[in-house]
């Protein structure tokens, strides 16, 4: 089921989500969700609480396929790779967000199985990002000011993170 993404000025994007300790129906359903959500809006990752569920899960597209993952944290980051980024909660607002090149994250699969991504580029900024909305962070937090603009409807832009 597609459901309704937050945008700026919901209090729930601004609060750190509650880790998920059931890896049951209930978890999977909003994983689906979140897929259906994501691929309705174009996006590249989503988090749930974009969607109103204060829970550490996000998806990511890796390889062009949606990517789940439970409880993830970032435990190693390298290098630095300054591009432009937006939001689905923001929307039509890009700007240029210092992140690293390379990162390693940990977290488990919908079934509990424990995973490993280490990821570069547009991967890596991606789950970065979405991390990011687990613990309450914008993209605009991380955002060099002066790079911020508008994007009219239509018109083009580098990237559609969640």
């Amino acid at each position: 089921m597609v459901r309704e993404i937050l945008k700026l000025g919901a209090p729930i994007l601004r609060e750190k989500a509650v880790p998920v300790h059931k890896y049951d129906a209930a978890l999977q359903r909003l994983i689906d969700d979140m897929i259906e959500t994501m691929k309705s809006a174009k996006g590249i990752g989503l988090a749930a609480p974009q969607i109103g569920v204060s829970r550490r899960v996000i998806i990511v597209l890796q390889d062009d396929k949606p990517l789940a993952l439970v409880n993830p944290s970032i435990v190693q980051e390298e290098g630095l790779d300054e591009s432009e980024e937006g939001c689905l909660s923001i929307p039509n607002l890009y700007a240029i967000v210092p992140r690293p090149s390379y990162v390693k994250v940990v977290g488990s699969d919908p079934k509990g199985k424990r995973i490993n991504i280490e990821a570069e580029g547009l991967l890596a900024r991606t789950l970065c990002h979405e991390i990011d909305h687990l613990d309450g962070i914008l993209f605009i937090d991380k955002a060099y000011p002066e790079t911020l603009h508008w994007v009219q409807p239509g018109e083009k832009s580098e990237s559609k993170a969640g």
